[in-house]
C-alpha cells in the first residue's frame, strides 16, 4: 500500500482521473449530453381576495416572528424548513405542507426567488397618521409606485431606524410577494401609514414638530446644510417625475444630495438610503 498522500480519494490526482474517465464515457456515448435550458414556468393564479403570498427565507422568517402577521398556510421544502429551524411542521399554528421547489414554482413562477418557502397571509393593516408615536425620523413617499423600489426603501428605513413609512392610499404599491422579497423582512419591522391627501399629511407632520425635507436634484441647498430641529421627515418623489408641485410647495425645505460626479441623480431607493443615513447622523 502506498504512503503517497496524492493517492488518497479527493486529491487533485483523483479528480484528474475522474475527469478523464468521464470524458472517455462521453466519447464512447457519442459526446457529452446536449445542454437543455430549463423551461420557464409562468406564475399561477393569484391568491384569494384578502390574502397575500410572501416568499423567501428572510421574508418568511420575519413574518413568522411578527405577532401581528396572520398566516393561513405555508408551503416549504425540507431544506428551507431546516434553514428556518422548523423542526415539526405539525406544531405550527397554521397549515404547513412539505413540498418540492417545483411545486412553489407553479405558484410564483420560476423567476421568483422563493428559496423553497411560501406563505399565504393577511396583509398588514396600515396605521393612521395620528398613530405615529414618538419617532424622530420618518420617510414619506410621493407616489412611488415600483414595488421593488418601495421594498428596498423599507429595508433602508428599518436599517436606519425610521419609525414609519408614509405613503398615499392611491398611486402606491400594495403589499405583495415582490415588495416583501425586496424588503427582505423589513416589512414586518416598521409602521406603514396610508394617507389620502399628502399635503394635509405634511401639514400634520409640521404641527407635530417635524421638519419636512423634499429631496430634489435641483434643490437650492445641500441636504446636510438643511437639517434643523429634532424631528425630520424625508420626502421623496417617484422615479422620473420627482415630487409633485403641491408637495414641493408644502414641504419645509427642498434639498439636494451633493454629487460631484457626472451623474446628478440616483435611483429613489438609493437616494432614500443616503438621505436616511445623513438624517440619522444629524439626529445622533
Amino acid at each position: 500500500m502506498s504512503d503517497n498522500k496524492s493517492d488518497k480519494p479527493g486529491t487533485p490526482r483523483d479528480t484528474h482521473y475522474a475527469k478523464l474517465r468521464r470524458a472517455h464515457r462521453d466519447q464512447k456515448a457519442g459526446g457529452a449530453p446536449a445542454f437543455r435550458p430549463r423551461q420557464p414556468v409562468p406564475p399561477g393564479e393569484g391568491p384569494a381576495d384578502g390574502l397575500v403570498r410572501l416568499y423567501g427565507l428572510h421574508t418568511v422568517r420575519a413574518a413568522l416572528d411578527n405577532p401581528r402577521r396572520k398566516i393561513g398556510k405555508m408551503l416549504v421544502t425540507r431544506n428551507a424548513a431546516e434553514r428556518l429551524a422548523i423542526g415539526d411542521l405539525a406544531a405550527l399554528p397554521f397549515k404547513a405542507e412539505l413540498v418540492e421547489p417545483k411545486d412553489i414554482d407553479r405558484i410564483t413562477g420560476s423567476d421568483a426567488v422563493h428559496q423553497g418557502v411560501l406563505i399565504e397571509a393577511e396583509p398588514l393593516k396600515p396605521k393612521r397618521l395620528d398613530a405615529l408615536g414618538d419617532t424622530r425620523l420618518v420617510l414619506v413617499l410621493d407616489q412611488v409606485t415600483d414595488p421593488h423600489n418601495v421594498g428596498a426603501i423599507l429595508r433602508s428605513a428599518v436599517a436606519f431606524g425610521a419609525g414609519a413609512l408614509i405613503t398615499t392610499a392611491r398611486h402606491s404599491p400594495q403589499e405583495s410577494g415582490v415588495l416583501a422579497k425586496s424588503a427582505s423582512g423589513a416589512l414586518e419591522h416598521i409602521d406603514q401609514i396610508e394617507v389620502k391627501n399628502l399635503a394635509d399629511a405634511l401639514g400634520q407632520l409640521h404641527e407635530a414638530g417635524f421638519q419636512t425635507i423634499g429631496l430634489d436634484s435641483e434643490g437650492p441647498a445641500e441636504l446636510e446644510k438643511t437639517f434643523a430641529g429634532d424631528k425630520i421627515a424625508m420626502v421623496l418623489g417617484a422615479e422620473g417625475k420627482g415630487l409633485r408641485q403641491k408637495t414641493r410647495e408644502t414641504v419645509t425645505a427642498l434639498a439636494r444630495l451633493d454629487m460631484p460626479g457626472a451623474i446628478r441623480s440616483l435611483n429613489v431607493s438609493n437616494a432614500a438610503a443616503v438621505s436616511l443615513y445623513a438624517a440619522r447622523k444629524f439626529l445622533g
